[in-house]
């Protein structure tokens, strides 16, 4: 991977996740973990992968993202509006009311968000039928997808893992945040996923396996994936809920907490000085 590229993901992951951390403190409470948790992720697709036109958000040929895990959107939204598509003082008005960011990704409220979710498991179901409908239409553009561990509790995600296998969708990619936590607790608790990536393998996906806060990991996963035709792709991202986030990572329960001034502070406050070594 071309260094100079990936010291502009690195900066770019932190820079969002600071703005993210920001419209935390703001609201003073949400999704702090599964946001954190995709943020590298977000950042290799934003800065290096995905095609769009911050300008002309509906752009027909975009490549498209799909954040099924719609609670992660403070995280989505801080990307967007570090790459043009509102306004960034937008942020602070965070599921305010009023505000173009609702908690949840909402396509009819925010620029650049190509599909509403929230509601566990439709998002499989929407990013199939974006990615079967620019094949039909001759389209070459690609629809990424995250998905949460949690959320593979939805009999929908299955559903849809076997229409897209016997479809052969390679041109969607998928990304399942794989960081071992659910609303109620652990996953290996609550409904042990045993090997995400060998399920989705035998419903005829190609599947891998990496570090999801290592952005050259992910960024060559895309694009192994790319380079592998005839069969949908997932990508298990192993991450930490609340990566970059220490006194977050370090919850037992941090699916939806209390931000305090206190706590967002410092996390912006290392978070900064992490970015100052990664420009550096």
């Amino acid at each position: 991977m071309d260094p100079k590229l990936l010291k502009q993901i690195k900066v770019f992951a932190t820079t969002a996740r600071i703005e993210t951390m920001k419209e935390f403190k703001t609201r003073t409470f949400g999704h702090v973990g599964g946001a954190m948790s995709i943020a590298d992720t977000l950042a290799v697709l934003y800065e290096g992968v995905m095609r769009y036109d911050p300008k002309n958000p509906a752009w027909e040929d975009r490549d498209k993202l799909v954040c099924s895990k719609g609670h992660a959107g403070p995280t989505l939204y801080s990307i967007l509006a570090l790459k043009g598509f509102f306004p960034l003082d937008w942020l602070s008005t965070l599921n305010i009311p009023g505000t173009k960011l609702p908690s949840h990704c909402d396509r009819n409220q925010t620029p650049g968000v190509d599909m509403t979710t929230g509601s566990l498991g439709q998002g499989m179901s929407t990013a199939i039928g974006m990615c079967l409908g620019d094949k039909i239409q001759g389209r070459d553009s690609y629809t990424f997808l995250i998905v949460g561990d949690g959320e593979l509790n939805e009999g929908q995600i299955w559903e849809g893992a076997q229409f897209a296998g016997h479809h052969k969708m390679d041109h969607l990619i998928a990304f399942c945040d794989y960081n071992k936590k659910q609303l109620d607790g652990y996953t290996a608790d609550i409904l042990d996923q045993k090997d995400i990536g060998a399920k989705f393998a035998t419903f005829g996906w190609d599947s891998q396996q990496v570090d999801g806060q290592d952005a050259e990991a992910v960024y060559e996963a895309i694009q192994k994936a790319k380079a592998t035709p005839g069969k949908p792709h997932m990508i298990v991202l192993d991450t930490i809920k609340g990566a970059g986030v220490k006194a977050v990572e370090e919850m037992s329960s941090n699916h939806h907490i209390v931000v305090s001034a206190e706590l967002a502070d410092q996390a912006i406050a290392d978070l900064e000085k992490l970015l100052a070594e990664q420009k550096g």
